[in-house]
C-alpha cells in the first residue's frame, strides 16, 4: 500500500517543497526514513508512532518506508511529522486518500498527539503549490501571511482525522492572545547636547549609511545608537515578509500582527561567535544576527573588544547585503541587509579621565588599534567623536527634537531618492552618482589633496559623495553636488587617528 502527502522543508531561509512518500508492506515492522533526512528528521518516527497511539489510531505492524522526495534536497527539522503521519495512515488506510490530495501539511508533532509550529512555517508554506495547507493553530496567522493558501489549523491529530473523514467540521481557530504591540522605541528627545551626533544619526537614517561613534564613556554613544532605529521608516510589504522570513526561520518571537514592520534593532554581546554573528552551524543552519537585523539597524557596542575574525566577516555583507555559507554538502544565502552602527572607546580603559590620563600599556593599545582594519573602516560612511556633554545641557538644557519631528524629514529624504534611483543613496554605485548626483567643478579642487595624500580612496571618494546627496535630500536642494556639501560630508566622516596611531606604537 502505498500513499504521497505534500510538505516543505527549510534550508537556510528558503522553504523546499517535498513530496512525502509512503510504502506499507509485508514483513518484519520496522520504520526506515530515506530521502537526506538530518538525525530530527529520522526521529520523526519516534514521535509519529507516539501521536497516533495517543490519539487512538492504530500503528500498523508492517514494514514502513518513507521517501522524502526529491532524494538529493537535504530535509532538516521535525516540519515534516505531521505529513509522514498522514502519510501512513493514508498508506494503512485509517484516513481516505481523496480529500488529501489538494493539501499540503507543515508541522511538528508532540507525543500527545498536539500539532505544534516549527521554525521557517512562512518559507515553507510559500513553497507549497497546493490550494490548501494544514497547521497548527500556533502557526495559523504566519501560515496565512502567504495569501495564496487556505489555511486550515489543528490542535490535534485526532481532530485532523476526524476533519478527513469528514466525522467532524474543521476545528475553528481559537481567538488570538490580546498582546499590546511593541513598545515604541526611546526618543530623541532624551538626548541633551550633541548636535553633530545628531546630525549623523539623522544623515545615517536618511541615507542607509553606517555610522562609527567613538570617545570615552559616558558620551552617550550607546544612548544615540539605539536612538536611530526610530529614525526609520516602517518596512513596505517586501521588505517586512523577507524581514519576517528571516525571523521565523531563527526561531525568534513574531510581534503580535505576525508581520515584522519594524526595522528591527540587534545588539549582540561582543563576545558572541562568528557563527552566532554571521550565521551558519553545522547539523542546522540558522541565520545569525546581521540576518536578524535585514531592513533594521545591527549595533555593534564596544566594536573593538568583538574577535578580529567576526569583524572582518562584516566587509563582504556590508558591501553585498547578503551573506553566503558553505558547507560541505550544501550552501546556504542569507539576506543582510543592515544599517551598522559601531560604538568604541579610544583605548581599552577609556581615556574617561581626559588626554594623557590613558592606563592602559602600549601592548594594549597596540592591540586594541589593530582590531579594526583599514578596508573595515573605509566602509563606515560617517564616522563621529563623541564627547562628553555640556553640564549645562545635563543640568537644564533644552530637549532636542523628538523623533516623530526627525523622522519626517528622514521619510522625505528617502521619498526624494526613492523617487530617484529607487533605492536609498547609500547604496548608489560610482556610475549611478555621475549620472544622478555629478559634482559640481569647484569640487574638484577640494577632493584632489585628500585623494592625492592618500586620505581618501576610491571607496571613500563613492561613499562622501553618497553622503553629500543624504544631506542634500534632507535640505531639498537639487544636484549637482555643491563644495559645501561635500565638505560637511568629509567632517561628518573623522579619521579615527589614534587607532592608527597605536598600530604603531
Amino acid at each position: 500500500m502505498f500513499a504521497t502527502v505534500h510538505s516543505a522543508t527549510l534550508l537556510g531561509v528558503d522553504g523546499h517543497a517535498v513530496t512525502v512518500e509512503v510504502h506499507v508492506s509485508k514483513g518484519l515492522p520496522g520504520f526506515t526514513v530515506v530521502g537526506s533526512p538530518d538525525t530530527v528528521c529520522r526521529e520523526a518516527r519516534d514521535r509519529v508512532r507516539a501521536a497516533l497511539l495517543s490519539s487512538g489510531l492504530e500503528w500498523p505492524l508492517r514494514r514502513i518506508t518513507v521517501n522524502l522526495a526529491p532524494s538529493g534536497l537535504r530535509k532538516g527539522g521535525s516540519g515534516l511529522d505531521l505529513a509522514i503521519a498522514i502519510a501512513v495512515l493514508v498508506a494503512s488506510e485509517k484516513v481516505p486518500g481523496l480529500p488529501i490530495n489538494d493539501l499540503a501539511f507543515v508541522g511538528e508533532l508532540g507525543l500527545d498527539g498536539s500539532v505544534r509550529a516549527v521554525p521557517g512555517t512562512l518559507s515553507m508554506i510559500d513553497a507549497v503549490t497546493q490550494p490548501a495547507v494544514v497547521v497548527g493553530h500556533a502557526a495559523a496567522k504566519e501560515a496565512e501571511l502567504v495569501g495564496r493558501h487556505t489555511v486550515r489549523s489543528v490542535a490535534t491529530l485526532g481532530e485532523l482525522v476526524a476533519a478527513l473523514w469528514g466525522d467532524e467540521p474543521w476545528p475553528e481557530r481559537p481567538p488570538a492572545d490580546a498582546a499590546g504591540e511593541t513598545a515604541e522605541p526611546a526618543d530623541l528627545a532624551d538626548v541633551r547636547g550633541q548636535p553633530v551626533a545628531r546630525q549623523a544619526i539623522e544623515v545615517a537614517a536618511a541615507g542607509g549609511h553606517h555610522l562609527l561613534l567613538y570617545g570615552p564613556p559616558g558620551g552617550g554613544k550607546t544612548m544615540l545608537a539605539t536612538r536611530l532605529v526610530g529614525l526609520l521608516p516602517e518596512l513596505d510589504r517586501a521588505e517586512a515578509l523577507e524581514a519576517t522570513r528571516i525571523h521565523s526561520a531563527a526561531g525568534a518571537p513574531l510581534p503580535p500582527g505576525g508581520l515584522v514592520r519594524r526595522p528591527p534593532l540587534r545588539a549582540p554581546h561582543h563576545g558572541a561567535s562568528k557563527v552566532a554573528v554571521i550565521g551558519g552551524g553545522s547539523s542546522w543552519m540558522a541565520p545569525g544576527e546581521i540576518s536578524l537585523a535585514h531592513g533594521g539597524v545591527l549595533f555593534l557596542d564596544e566594536m573593538a573588544e568583538f574577535p578580529v575574525d567576526v569583524l572582518e566577516a562584516l566587509r563582504t555583507p556590508l558591501e553585498e547585503g547578503v551573506v553566503r555559507v558553505a558547507r560541505a554538502n550544501f550552501r546556504v544565502s542569507y539576506p543582510a541587509r543592515f544599517l551598522l552602527v559601531g560604538a568604541m572607546n579610544p583605548c581599552p580603559c577609556g581615556a574617561a579621565r581626559g588626554p594623557g590620563h590613558c592606563r592602559c600599556t602600549p601592548t594594549s593599545l597596540a592591540r586594541y588599534g589593530r582590531r579594526l582594519s583599514g578596508p573595515l573602516l573605509d566602509r563606515f560612511d560617517l564616522r563621529v567623536n563623541i564627547s562628553p556633554p555640556e553640564p549645562r545641557d545635563l543640568l537644564g538644557g533644552e530637549p532636542g527634537e523628538s523623533t516623530a519631528a526627525v523622522r519626517e524629514r528622514v521619510e522625505r529624504a528617502r521619498h526624494r531618492a526613492w523617487q530617484r534611483q529607487r533605492c536609498v543613496n547609500g547604496q548608489l554605485t560610482s556610475r549611478a552618482l555621475n549620472q544622478l548626483a555629478p559634482l559640481h567643478a569647484d569640487c574638484h579642487e577640494l577632493l584632489e589633496g585628500h585623494l592625492a595624500s592618500g586620505r581618501l580612496s576610491a571607496r571613500g571618494l563613492r561613499r562622501i559623495r553618497c553622503v553629500a546627496l543624504t544631506i542634500a535630500d534632507l535640505l531639498g536642494v537639487e544636484p549637482p553636488l555643491r563644495p559645501d556639501l561635500l565638505a560637511l560630508a568629509m567632517q561628518l566622516r573623522n579619521e579615527p587617528a589614534f587607532l592608527y596611531e597605536r598600530m604603531a606604537v
